[in-house]
């Protein structure tokens, strides 16, 4: 089978440095049908299931990339079981912005049109240093010149809705306790060896310096190393499901498949019992949001500020943003990026209230206008989790730190992976096993490796301070290469290159040249 094409990740299997090549309007990817359900996807009947009964795919957690997985895998006609611990609708936290790239997918599912009642924008407000500039979001052959704003307690049932419509089970209100390993000599093998190299990966990794860049697969970067190959061995068990717990009844039963998808969210506890971990260099984000009345709620652009600052007053690497919801309400948040948790000792609760009290009085913010306290949690970025395949499993968005380094956006990047995801396993359930699970891995390299890679060291770059100023206050005064950074922090770029394509490819060749230490530098 050739390899997917998906909207702005794939053409065909070719990129130009993570850029899409190819025709300016892709065809749509569709996972291989099982052989026996062609011309009939859709199964009659799902209710009075016996637990012996054997699906094809299991799925943990019904967020963004679990929800877009199971959509793919049912459409094409795959028995598909997700479990969903909440109930829907739920709360999340989160920024609530859809970017064109997370419109496109959700446009693919069917679901624009359910985007309707939502708050739709058109552009970007830069804010920094006393400079401000607005910049509408770039045309694009792929991309829509627009996004929009909606909760994640309205936005993930829609679509875990849809992938139900397709003919996936949906069990929710139903926590995921353990996994069911596979008993097997094999399995036992892989799981130990796996073990093994991630354990001899970190002994080599941490006794020769080698940093931010080393062993996780897609994205390892220059000055990788020894790490690469060990991390490109190293694999999660086979599994044959999950134990769960019905949270109403309190009874506890297994859910069977032939492959497990694990895409539990940032925290994954299946993941990590499965045995993945988090690279410490890799950038891990901070963020804090909470809803606020807003006279400016219907305001067409999203607003983020470059120059956050701490209780002395100093800048610190990270950004805070207004998204306008269009009910009344605006979504603000402080999010911090950093490879070196300079952040450790940021109380980001003063810091969130210090940012709302800074904050343009236009937008009335306040502890009047507060509709309640601030949540918050970290973000694993740029594919920080691994391993994330094994002989039958994959691990997918946030659960494998799918998140952008660049601007923190994770929607998108969950309904991506997983609807590659979703091929990988078809073709596997297809017949060809492992081998196309492994084909994952290569996916993700092909598209993101390379803009990632850029990424962290992005994030090095504004965790200085001085060097943050320096690019936001020049920056800031043009709007050309705003526009372009804007491409690029939003992974927009087109397929026919122009300043900020070239710009891109530039930043990729210096990436790959640079040294590791000569990359440390700027930490």
């Amino acid at each position: 089978m050739p390899a997917p094409t998906i909207p702005g990740v794939t053409q065909g299997g070719a990129t130009t440095r993570g850029r899409p090549t190819g025709a300016t309007d892709p065809p749509k990817h569709t996972p291989a049908r099982p052989a026996s359900r062609r011309g009939n996807p859709r199964r009659a009947s799902r209710g009075g299931r016996s637990q012996d009964h054997l699906h094809d795919v299991v799925i943990v957690g019904a967020g963004p990339s679990g929800s877009s997985c199971a959509y793919w895998l049912a459409d094409a006609g795959w028995d598909v079981a997700v479990v969903e611990k909440k109930r829907f609708p739920r709360e999340k936290t989160c920024g609530d912005g859809l970017t064109p790239r997370a419109v496109r997918q959700l446009a693919d599912m069917g679901l624009e049109g359910a985007l309707a009642g939502s708050h739709r924008h058109t552009g970007l407000r830069s804010c920094g240093w006393g400079l401000v500039l607005e910049m509408p979001w770039p045309e694009h052959p792929v991309f829509p010149p627009y996004g929009y704003t909606i909760t994640r307690h309205d936005l993930d049932g829609l679509v875990a809705e849809r992938a139900q419509k397709a003919g996936a089970t949906l069990h929710q209100h139903t926590e995921v306790l353990e996994p069911l390993l596979a008993e097997s000599s094999e399995s036992r093998a892989a799981a130990n060896a796996g073990t093994a190299a991630r354990a001899l990966e970190t002994l080599l990794v941490e006794s020769s310096g080698v940093g931010a860049g080393a062993g996780v697969g897609a994205g390892a970067g220059a000055g990788a190393g020894a790490g690469t190959a060990l991390r490109s061995q190293a694999s999660l068990p086979a599994c044959a499901g999950v134990v769960v717990r019905d949270l109403d009844t309190g009874r506890t039963r297994e859910v069977r498949g032939r492959y497990l998808v694990v895409a539990d969210g940032s925290n994954s506890r299946i993941g990590r019992q499965l045995g993945t971990t988090r690279r410490r260099g890799f950038p891990l984000g901070m963020a804090l949001r909470g809803y606020y009345r807003s006279p400016r709620h219907d305001d067409p652009c999203i607003e983020s500020h470059l120059d956050i600052r701490d209780a002395r007053g100093e800048v610190v690497p990270g950004y805070g943003w207004i998204f306008p919801l269009g009910d009344g309400r605006v979504n603000v948040g402080v999010g911090l990026l950093s490879t070196e948790q300079r952040w450790k000792g940021v109380n980001t609760s003063r810091l969130m209230e210090a940012f709302v009290a800074g904050a343009p009085k236009s937008w009335g913010l306040s502890e009047e206008t507060s509709c309640g306290p601030p949540t918050g949690g970290k973000l694993p970025m740029s594919f920080a989790v691994g391993p994330r395949t094994g002989p039958n499993l994959v691990v997918i968005g946030d659960a494998s730190g799918a998140i952008n380094p660049f601007n923190g956006e994770g929607i998108a990047y969950g309904y991506e992976t997983g609807r590659l995801a979703a091929s990988s396993v078809s073709e596997a359930l297809s017949g060809e096993g492992p081998a196309a699970i492994a084909r994952y891995e290569e996916r993700l390299s092909e598209a993101y490796d390379d803009y990632y890679r850029v990424g962290r060291a992005f994030v090095r770059l504004v965790s200085n301070p001085t060097a943050m100023h320096w690019c936001v206050s020049v920056g800031m005064r043009s709007e050309v290469f705003m526009k372009g950074l804007l491409r690029i922090m939003a992974n927009l770029m087109r397929p026919d290159p122009g300043p900020a394509e070239l710009g891109y490819d530039a930043l990729v060749r210096i990436a790959e040249l640079m040294p590791q230490k000569a990359a440390s530098l700027l930490r």
